[in-house]
């Protein structure tokens, strides 16, 4: 793999280049930058939010208490997480393995981030984790929690992709 020591990574798709037209320069880094990492974190939160909607909902319906709930929830969104990733870098013909070693490259930090923001809001939040599904609490505070999550992953993965690291992993394939 290339090193990119701090700069943005060579992308051959547009518009995730350096600069406008996909060229390198300082003018269009900054932006292209955080529009990769913007891009990047919606594909993580993706993941994370299935596996989050599916743990929770299930964790409730089954009435475990917070820690089995949580623990179901992160399982499930690091699966739906690397799921995903890897669905478009086999589609390059990767072979499996290589495929997971860059799911795992690409999305840990970011997933354990959202993970750990996502969870650690919806215990904060007073009853979210004794709500019923069918309740404005529930969903509310879910949502809540997602948006707090994108949040904090955004500069993580922005940094990420500045190193070199993260979704710049996928990119290359």
């Amino acid at each position: 793999m290339e090193e990119h020591h701090g700069q943005e990574p060579h992308h051959p798709h547009p518009g995730h280049g350096g600069g406008p037209a996909g060229t390198a320069g300082p003018a269009g880094q900054h932006a292209t930058g955080w529009r990769m990492a913007t891009q990047a974190t919606l594909h993580c939160l993706t993941g994370c939010a299935i596996g989050e909607v599916l743990g929770m909902a299930a964790g409730t319906v089954l009435g475990w208490h917070g820690a089995g709930t949580v623990a179901l929830a992160v399982v499930l969104a690091f699966g739906f997480g690397y799921a995903l990733t890897m669905r478009g870098v086999l589609r390059t013909g990767v072979p499996f393995r290589p495929a997971l070693r860059v799911a795992l490259a690409a999305d840990t930090v970011s997933i354990a981030v959202m993970e750990a923001t996502d969870n650690a809001v919806m215990l904060a939040v007073p009853g979210a984790m004794d709500a019923d599904l069918a309740t404005a609490r529930f969903w509310g505070s879910l949502a809540f929690s997602l948006a707090v999550a994108f949040v904090a992953a955004l500069p993580v993965n922005r940094w990420l992709i500045a190193a070199g690291r993260g979704h710049a992993v996928v990119h290359g394939h």
